[in-house]
């Protein structure tokens, strides 16, 4: 039995029709940018993430970009980030000038680590950006209070944790901006490039409004230097007709990422993911640690099993950086992580034989392939 890494068949079966019927929707309107697609979306999932603003945008890179340049981030200020982070969370502040200091996550839940935060704060720290990596929301109430006792601002990197809460309210919800993507391997997907930006500030969510569009409140009048960083239309009726599934997936995730933890728990050879107290995680990946990563990558690759390496190469060890002077063992968590982490498949419909199947040749390769 051939297991991909991720597949859309029970997504799109589940859901084809409707998809289709927003497609000819949005054709029948004649009417293609920020239409009123784009406002029942934002309208809607601002509800869902429990939030007064939602701006729809062109994708997540962009999103984290309008984020820092609607607070007013600018160059030589800093930036507090995970070593561990995809690279566009990184991206997103070098596209302002500012700089990324990097501090390492939590071992057993991949986020940021609270308790590390305050030692990276200099008079040049401007925000903190903590990542809600796989599907869990970080510690958010410990981040929100050390932003307020040095007068920070934060802005959520939600991405990968659609519906992930901490004490019971939503990632997304917690900093003063907070951007997402809706990329279609997201838990929340659209059929190409997507984004948002969330917020509880009137203000801030009409500048990143204003900037998303040219600079422009009102068409070719231009009250600042903007961008064209627009969710289209077509993306934003999809992911309204996707929405109102969400739940229901993420219970099919959760279930998945059980049977996972059953199956595998006797094997002392990985480590499996772990949430933090009061987190709950939404599994956008299930990612496991191995010393023999490769190796079983490798072997489920054979198999016919897909997987994936989230991520094989740290930030600060990216060529794109090397200007910032680091070097290897700088950040030894994450640079730990990037050796060790296989992220297994796992996507809404895949059954509890594939799951067994991934963890029996999983048991068979340590059996076999390790002394």
């Amino acid at each position: 039995m051939q297991i991909p890494f991720l597949s859309f068949d029970a997504i799109n079966e589940r859901i084809g029709p409707e998809l289709i019927t927003a497609f000819r929707d949005v054709l029948d309107s004649k009417w293609y940018i920020l239409g009123r697609k784009v406002k029942q979306f934002e309208e809607e999932y601002a509800q869902f993430n429990d939030v007064k603003h939602c701006i729809g945008v062109s994708n997540g890179l962009d999103a984290l970009h309008l984020c820092l340049k609607a607070l007013g981030v600018q160059k030589d200020e800093e930036v507090i980030v995970p070593s561990n982070t995809y690279i566009a969370t990184v991206l997103a502040i070098s596209y302002v000038g500012a700089r990324p200091v990097f501090v390492e996550p939590d071992k057993k839940t991949f986020n940021i680590d609270p308790q590390k935060i305050a030692a990276a704060i200099t008079n040049k720290t401007k925000v903190i950006l903590p990542v809600h990596l796989y599907g869990q929301c970080c510690v958010m109430e410990t981040i929100m209070e050390i932003a307020e006792k040095f007068g920070l601002y934060v802005v959520e990197d939600n991405a990968q944790s659609h519906a992930s809460m901490y004490n019971g309210k939503m990632a997304g919800s917690f900093g003063h901006l907070n951007a997402t993507s809706f990329y279609p391997g997201k838990n929340l997907g659209a059929l190409g490039d997507a984004g948002a930006v969330t917020t509880n500030d009137p203000a801030f969510a009409e500048k990143v409004r204003i900037l998303r569009n040219y600079g422009s409140e009102k068409k070719y009048y231009n009250e600042m230097v903007g961008y064209n960083m627009r969710l289209d239309e077509l993306q934003a009726a999809l992911l309204s007709t996707k929405l109102p599934v969400l739940s229901e997936w993420t219970k099919e995730r959760q279930q998945i990422a059980s049977w996972y933890d059953n199956a595998l728990r006797k094997i002392t050879e990985i480590i499996l993911p772990q949430s933090a107290e009061g987190s709950t995680h939404v599994y956008h990946v299930y990612a496991i640690r191995t010393k023999a990563r490769d190796a079983l990558q490798a072997y489920l690759t054979e198999q016919g099993i897909g997987t994936l390496i989230h991520y094989p190469v740290p930030p600060h060890l990216q060529k794109a950086y090397r200007y910032l002077g680091f070097k290897k063992n700088d950040f030894p968590i994450a640079e730990e992580m990037a050796a060790t982490c296989l992220s297994l498949p796992l996507w809404p419909g895949m059954k509890q034989e594939q799951v067994h199947q991934v963890a029996e040749k999983i048991g068979n390769f340590f059996k076999s392939h390790v002394d």
